[in-house]
C-alpha cells in the first residue's frame, strides 16, 4: 500500500497520511487538496510510506492534487523542515507561512501563468564604482560557487545598492536569479523602480503583504519556475521557492523588521544564511549599523568582512552631528526647541530641504485631565489610546480599538483634556504655526495608508516642491534625498533606559540610519538631537560616525551580562483571558524545563513588556543556553512535554532568538 505523508496548517507537529488521489500523480513536494474534519484543506505531500498506524478502511485518499503550481523541490522542503525544527513550530505550519493567501485556498480563481521575459544577463551602468565598491563587489563575486557570507559594513550614502545591483548583475549573467530582501514595505517600490531602470527586458517581481492576492500569486509562481529573475520583497520572501537561486542580499540586515513576531517566529536575515548555505551561494548582509551578532561573526571570521568607509557621491561628507540640551532650551507644545526651528528656518531660507524625525505617529501619545489625572488608557491593553486629532479619534495602535475623543473628562467630567508629549501630528501642526511660509508633509503609517501615497511624496521631495518633512522610521533608511540638508530628531531619549538589553543598540542604528539622509548631496549636512542627556555616550558615538567603537563597548557588555551573540536564548510567551492563567501555566512550565538539561537557564516567570493585550493578559518566562546545540535538544524536549500537557486554557507559543525580552 502507498501512503501519502500530507504536512497541513494546523498547530500539530506530525504529518496526515492519505491515499494516492484516483486522478493524477502527486510525489513529493506536490500541492494537494484533502477532506480534513468537516472541511477541506490544501496540503504538500512532504513524504511516502507503505504502511499507517490509521486502520486502512478510515484512510482517505487525496481528493485532487493543484496542477498549476509545481512542487516543492527537495531543497525547499529541508529548508522548511529547518524551520519547523529551529523555530519549534509544525512543519504545515511553515508551508502555509511561504504560500500567498491564494494557494492556501481550496477554492480560487484561476492564477495567471507568468511568461518568459528576455533577460539581459549584465548591469546596464554607467556609474563609476569607487575601489572601495571594487573591492566589495570582487568579494563578492570570489564565492560565486560556494556559500558565501558577506557582511557589507558601508556607512550611509556609501553606495551600498550600487554593490548590491553589480553583485545581482553577476548572478543574472551566469543564468541564475537573484533575491533582494528589503525591511519595509514602504522601501520595496522605490527599489523596483529602481532595480527596473538598471535592468530593463528582466522580469523583476516584488514578494509583500500589501499586494493584492492575486498579484503576489501569480509572482510567487513568476519565481518558482524561473520567469522572474529577481525578486524583491520583504521577510516573507525568503521563504519562496526559486527554480535556481543564484544569490540572496539582506539590505539593513540589521533591521528588527526582518523578524516576525506570530506564528512562525523566524528571522528572515537567519533564514537567507540557512538557505544560502544549503544551496551553496553567496548571501550579502549590508548595513551602515550590522547587527551585534553579524558583527560578530564577521570578526571571529564566520562572515567575510567588506567596508564602505566613505560615501559615493563626490564632495558628500557624513552630518556633522550635535545635541540640543533640552533642559536649558526649552521645547514648545511641539516638542520643538527654539535651536532646531531656527535652523529649519534658515534651511527654507537657501532653499534646503529638512527632516524632523519623530518615532511615533498621531498628534499626542496620551490625552490627560489636569483636574483628576486620567488619561486615556485602552481597556483591552495596559497601553494608552494615542490623541489623532485630526479624525477626532482616539486609538491604540497595539490592538487598533479606537473611540471618539471626549468632550470632558470620563472620570470627574471636567473640561480641562490636554494632550501630553507629541506625535507627526502635533509636530506638523507646531512647525505650520511657527513656519507658515513653509511646504510641510507628514510621512508615517496613517498618512502613507493609500497605494503609492509614499513614493508620490518622494517624487515631491527631489522636485523640491517640498521644506520640511516630518515623519517617523519610514522615511529613516533607504531613501535618497539630494537637497535635504537637516534632521532634528526627537523624544530619542526614552530607549536610553528601557529594560531591553537591546534598546541601546537599535536606537544607535535608528540614529545612524537617520543622521545619513542629511548631506548626501555636495552642501554639508546637519543633525540635531534634542535630549536631556547630551552628554551620554551613546549620543558621543553617533556625532563620533564610529560605529567601530560603539561596537566593542556594546560586544564587551555583552559578553559580561552573558547576552547574545556571547549567548542563545528562547521565550516562552503564554496568554490568556483569566487573570493568573499565564502565571501558573509558566510556574509548571519552569519545573519541567529545570528537569530536563542542567546546562539550561531557566529563568523566573515575569509580566510581558505589554502585560495586557487585545484583552488578554501576558507573562513570559526566559531560557538561556552557552549555544544552540545545548538550546535546541531541550527546546524539542520541553515543547514536547508542554503539549503532552493538553492545557487549552493558554495559548503560548515558543520564541527562539527573541528580538524584544
Amino acid at each position: 500500500m502507498r501512503i501519502l505523508r500530507i504536512a497541513l496548517d494546523v498547530p500539530l507537529d506530525e504529518a496526515f497520511d492519505f491515499l494516492p488521489p484516483a486522478e493524477g500523480q502527486a510525489s513529493l513536494g506536490s500541492l494537494v487538496v484533502v477532506p480534513f474534519g468537516r472541511t477541506r484543506k490544501v496540503g504538500v505531500v512532504v513524504g511516502e510510506s507503505a504502511e499507517s498506524a490509521v486502520p486502512p478502511e478510515r484512510l482517505k485518499p487525496v481528493e485532487s492534487v493543484i496542477a498549476d503550481v509545481a512542487a516543492f523541490r527537495a531543497d525547499e522542503l529541508e529548508l522548511f523542515e529547518f524551520c519547523s525544527s529551529y523555530y519549534q513550530r509544525g512543519l504545515g505550519e511553515v508551508i502555509a507561512a511561504s504560500l500567498p493567501p491564494r494557494l492556501r485556498q481550496v477554492s480560487r480563481r484561476p492564477i495567471a501563468t507568468p511568461q518568459d521575459e528576455a533577460s539581459h544577463p549584465s548591469l546596464r551602468s554607467t556609474h563609476a564604482l569607487s575601489a572601495d565598491q571594487l573591492a566589495a563587489v570582487k568579494a563578492i563575486d570570489e564565492g560565486r560557487d560556494r556559500f558565501h557570507p558577506v557582511l557589507l559594513h558601508g556607512i550611509t550614502g556609501s553606495g551600498k545598492t550600487e554593490v548590491y545591483l553589480q553583485a545581482i548583475a553577476g548572478s543574472l549573467a551566469k543564468g541564475r536569479q537573484a533575491l533582494l530582501l528589503v525591511p519595509e514595505i514602504g522601501l520595496t517600490p522605490q527599489f523596483e523602480e529602481h532595480v527596473r531602470s538598471r535592468f530593463p527586458g528582466t522580469r523583476v517581481v516584488s514578494a509583500h503583504s500589501h499586494l493584492g492576492e492575486g498579484e503576489r500569486a501569480t509572482g510567487w509562481i513568476a519565481a518558482q519556475s524561473g520567469a522572474a529573475r529577481i525578486v524583491l520583497g520583504t521577510r516573507l520572501a525568503v521563504l519562496m521557492p526559486f527554480r535556481d537561486l543564484g544569490i540572496i542580499i539582506v539590505d539593513e540586515e540589521h533591521d528588527p523588521s526582518y523578524k516576525q513576531h506570530e506564528g512562525l517566529r523566524y528571522s528572515a536575515r537567519d533564514v537567507a544564511v540557512r538557505r544560502a548555505q544549503r544551496l551553496a551561494i553567496p548571501v550579502v548582509l549590508g548595513s551602515a549599523t550590522p547587527s551585534l551578532e553579524s558583527y560578530s561573526n564577521a570578526l571571529e571570521g564566520r562572515y567575510l568582512l567588506a567596508r564602505l568607509p566613505e560615501r559615493a557621491a563626490a564632495g558628500a561628507a557624513l552630518p556633522r552631528v550635535s545635541t540640543v540640551d533640552t533642559r536649558a532650551d526649552r521645547p514648545r507644545d511641539g516638542g520643538l526647541t527654539f535651536a532646531l526651528l531656527e535652523a529649519i528656518k534658515a534651511r527654507i531660507t537657501r532653499g534646503e530641504q529638512s527632516l524632523v524625525f519623530v518615532n511615533r505617529r498621531g498628534f499626542s501619545p496620551v490625552l490627560f485631565c489636569r483636574a483628576c489625572n486620567w488619561h486615556s488608557t485602552c481597556t483591552r491593553c495596559t497601553a494608552n489610546m494615542v490623541l489623532h486629532l485630526r479624525d477626532r479619534e482616539l486609538r491604540c495602535h497595539h490592538c487598533g480599538r479606537s473611540e471618539r475623543v471626549p468632550a470632558k473628562c470620563p472620570q470627574c467630567a471636567a473640561a480641562d483634556l490636554a494632550p501630553v508629549g507629541q506625535g507627526t501630528q502635533r509636530v506638523e501642526e507646531t512647525l505650520r504655526e511657527a513656519i507658515p511660509q513653509a511646504r510641510i508633509t507628514r510621512v508615517d503609517r496613517d498618512s502613507t495608508s493609500r497605494k503609492g501615497a509614499l513614493k508620490d511624496v518622494l517624487d515631491q521631495v527631489r522636485a523640491r516642491e517640498i521644506d520640511v518633512l516630518v515623519g517617523t522610521q519610514m522615511l529613516a533608511k533607504g531613501h535618497d534625498y539630494p537637497h535635504l540638508t537637516l534632521v532634528g530628531v526627537l523624544d530619542a531619549d526614552s530607549a536610553l533606559f528601557s529594560a531591553d538589553f537591546r534598546a541601546e543598540e537599535r536606537l544607535f542604528a535608528q540614529l545612524v540610519q537617520v543622521a545619513g539622509r542629511a548631506g548626501r548631496g555636495s552642501t554639508p549636512g546637519q543633525v540635531l538631537i534634542q535630549t536631556d542627556f547630551p552628554t551620554h555616550p551613546l549620543y558621543a558615538a553617533v556625532a563620533s560616525h564610529n560605529y567601530e567603537r560603539f561596537a566593542a563597548v556594546a560586544l564587551a557588555q555583552r559578553r559580561l551580562a552573558g547576552l547574545p551573540p556571547a549567548s542563545h536564548l528562547a521565550l516562552l510567551r503564554a496568554e490568556s483571558k483569566k487573570e493568573g492563567e499565564p502565571g501558573e501555566f509558566l510556574r509548571a512550565a519552569v519545573d519541567i524545563a529545570r528537569a530536563l538539561s542542567p546546562k539550561v537557564e531557566v529563568f523566573d516567570p515575569v509580566a510581558a513588556p505589554l502585560e495586557r493585550r487585545a484583552g488578554f493578559e501576558r507573562a513570559q518566562l526566559l531560557v538561556r543556553a552557552a549555544s544552540r546545540a545545548e538550546l535546541q535538544p531541550f527546546l524539542r524536549a520541553w515543547r514536547d512535554a508542554l503539549l503532552a500537557g493538553g492545557d487549552r486554557r493558554v495559548r503560548w507559543s515558543i520564541d527562539v532568538d527573541p528580538q524584544e525580552v
